[in-house]
């Protein structure tokens, strides 16, 4: 059982930057992969990355690659969205998830993939 914790969310100006965290609650995080998504109202949930077990590396939608950096540091059970140059378009509620798999799989974009979720924290871009 996994429950995870989303944190590091606020109201930042157009360029600006933020750090999000996902927290497990409960469970060993560095043993999964995990995933970050985000929502706006009226929309579908939007796929952003997804970082394997053990490694520092991950996998980017084209639509934040170069911006969006994914981490994890396994002694604080915690994986890490770092954001930079946040434009109008990046509000939203953002989330991150894991179905406890070690790998991001070439499905890791769908929200189907994943059966536990953290609650989300709010991203605001706004001069």
């Amino acid at each position: 059982q996994v429950q995870l914790v989303e944190s590091g969310g606020g109201r930042v100006q157009p360029g600006g930057s933020l750090r999000l965290s996902c927290a497990a609650s409960t469970g060993t995080l560095s043993w999964y992969a995990v995933a970050w998504f985000r929502q706006v109202p009226g929309k579908e949930r939007e796929p952003l990355s997804c970082i394997t077990s053990g490694a520092a590396n991950g996998r980017y939608a084209e639509s934040v690659k170069g911006r969006f950096t994914v981490s994890r540091d396994d002694a604080m059970n915690t994986v890490y969205l770092q954001m930079i140059g946040l434009k109008p378009e990046d509000p939203a509620i953002y989330y991150c998830a894991t179905n406890r798999v070690e790998n991001c799989m070439s499905t890791w974009d769908l929200t189907q993939q994943y059966d536990y979720w953290g609650r989300g924290t709010q991203v605001t871009v706004s001069p």
